[in-house]
């Protein structure tokens, strides 16, 4: 089964990137034919400045082999260095409705919230089609925010479908429903927009001193605490297994520990779980030529796999004459 995967280079990653979907992406690799690249050129729509948006590029490759991408059992690359996907996006964009793309959650959301109204903005979910349609994925994990991209993907390559003939690949989305909302700082879904984040890599004294930010009720010491709505809960259930989880629900339920107690146990579990991928990430931070060198054999594995659904599409559309 093949999967595809794209996160945008957005800067320092979180545990809401990590759990809500490079976990399944290095998961995925284990048993599955793994396509994940980093979607820089999506990117732009909201970084603007081309030393930054590079910088960003090269710091999320690092992340994501630091945390478990293998470059021997996923095709791993950047959305620029296959530039067929711009074609395909240009040939797809002749099968799109104004109507379906006026009703994107994300453009309404993003408008909402201050971002410009330009035609990159608009015609996001156009070319996150073609990153799906020209790998001919079976599964694209995405979180609940997502799906209605990849349904906009299935649409578009039907109505392309409808008169072609059977050329695209109709792909189904995945949401692991238990990661698929990791809850920030204050509750809410964790997000950069939100100010809400926990980072993976950093200094410990600085991930120590967000955790203590985490909004928990104020309840006395010696009181029983609930642990179900909990926010220092929720998130350090993430990390443990059903024993350790097991362990953390008795010293709520028993009392004699507060809120702040549960944040230091949580500092700890988590800086101990990503003690290897720091240790990884150094060696990819010191060494950004093999990075480089990494990306560019994907570039290539992706292109092999991009040629033949383009050549094809050049064909049937008359752009190959």
């Amino acid at each position: 089964m093949r999967l595809l995967t794209g996160i945008q280079p957005s800067g320092d990653l979180h545990i809401g990137n990590y759990f809500g979907s490079i976990k399944q992406m290095v998961d995925a690799q284990k048993e599955n034919e793994s396509f994940a690249f980093i979607a820089n050129y999506h990117a732009m729509t909201s970084v603007n400045n081309g030393k930054r948006l590079a910088e960003l590029t090269m710091q999320s490759a690092t992340d994501f082999l630091a945390l478990g991408i293998n470059p021997e059992k996923s095709v791993f690359w950047v959305q620029s260095d296959v530039k067929e996907v711009l074609e395909l996006y240009w040939t797809l964009s002749s099968f799109t409705p104004m109507g379906l793309l006026e009703r994107a959650h994300s453009y309404k959301d993003k408008t909402a919230r201050g971002f410009a109204t330009n035609h990159s903005l608009f015609s996001y979910p156009v070319l996150m089609a073609a990153d799906i349609l020209l790998f001919a994925p079976d599964i694209v994990p995405v979180g609940k925010d997502q799906i209605q991209h990849v349904e906009i993907a299935r649409d578009i390559a039907i109505k392309f479908n409808n008169h072609y003939g059977d050329i695209l690949k109709i792909p189904e989305f995945k949401v692991e429903e238990h990661v698929a909302t990791v809850p920030g700082t204050d509750g809410q879904k964790m997000s950069k927009s939100y100010g809400n984040t926990v980072n993976i890599f950093g200094e410990e004294k600085a991930q120590l001193k967000t955790i203590k930010k985490i909004v928990t009720e104020n309840v006395a010491l010696e009181e029983p605490k609930q642990y179900e709505n909990c926010n220092v809960y929720n998130m350090a259930k993430l990390f443990l297994d059903k024993k350790e989880l097991n362990m953390l629900e008795d010293r709520y339920t028993q009392g004699g520990e507060g809120h702040g107690h549960f944040k230091l146990y949580l500092a700890d579990v988590m800086w101990e779980y990503f003690r290897d991928f720091r240790e990884k990430r150094a060696y990819y931070h010191h060494n950004q030529n093999e990075v480089r060198d990494i990306l560019k054999l994907g570039a290539n594995k992706a292109r092999e796999q991009a040629l033949p659904m383009i050549e094809i599409i050049r064909s049937i559309t008359g752009i190959k004459y």
